[in-house]
Parts: C-alpha cells; structure tokens; sequence
C-alpha cells in the first residue's frame, strides 16, 4: 500500500495525474471515500492527463460518463446501486475493453471487479482541505507508481 496526503483539491489533482501514465485500457480504478473527500477531483487530474479537455463531473445521476481521451476514461457512480442487476446493467465487459474505467463509489460492487483493480481509499486529514489518500495496487506497476508518488508520501 502507498500512503499519500494532499493539502488542497488541486494537489488532489496532480497526484490523479501521477497516477495515469501507469495504468492502461482495460485497468480499473476503484474510488473510495466520503462524500467531498475527493473522488471526482481525482478523476478530473486523471482525465487532463489523458488529454480530456471537457469539464469532469460526477455521474451520480447518469451512473456513467465517457470522456474522449488517450485513453477514453470511462467514469462511473454506483453510489445509488441497489442490487446486482443494476451492475449487471452497466456492461462493465465493453467499458473495459475501451478504455481506463474509474468507480466512485466502487466498494459497493467490488465483488464485481477485477481482481486486479487499483483500490484508491481517500479520508480526510487534520485540516479541511488536507485528504490522505490510501493506494492499493495488486499487479499495476508497483514500482513505478510508488516512485511516481514520492512528492506526496510521508
């Protein structure tokens, strides 16, 4: 696990940014964490680095929105997700096959990921703005990303 802290939404950002040159289509990246811990501004730093020039916002709503990139980031919000069959409805297989997909919310259908998924867990810290953000990868590129990282680690 890396441990990483942020002090404003903007160095939140910039470590999403760190983050994407490892990962690649088809990966998964699980966001999990309060409501205004983070989430969404984590995906808006991930998808500036991948060339996305529209504005990011959550899909609470819509559940999915795509975002036209190198690669296309494919973001989702399962926050409102009641039962299996709603998963079931989003065709998890296609999105992944086209591209990086990024959950806010994404413990909730955990059991339906990959094994592989890149679990980041955000808490707030000791200030409003402060976020402490938890990066747990199986077999992404351990070593690159935890070296990636440094400015942001203790």
């Amino acid at each position: 696990m890396i441990t990483c802290h942020t002090n404003n939404v903007e160095a939140t950002r910039a470590l999403a940014a760190a983050v994407a040159p490892h990962t690649k289509t088809g990966d998964v990246i699980m966001l999990v964490g309060d409501l205004g811990a983070g989430k969404t501004a984590f995906v808006q730093g991930f998808a500036q680095a991948c060339g996305v020039t529209t504005p990011v916002t959550s899909p609470t709503f819509t559940l999915a929105n795509i975002y036209e990139g190198n690669p296309r980031i494919n973001h989702l919000d399962v926050y409102r997700f009641e039962s299996a069959t709603e998963v079931g409805d989003l065709d998890l297989d296609e999105l992944l096959d086209n591209g990086v997909t990024l959950i806010e919310w994404g413990d909730i259908i955990d059991w339906a990921l990959p094994d592989d998924t890149l679990e980041i867990t955000i808490t707030f810290g000791d200030t409003p703005d402060d976020r402490i953000l938890e990066i747990n990868s199986s077999t992404n590129d351990q070593q690159g990303l935890s070296k990636a990282l440094e400015p942001w680690k203790c």
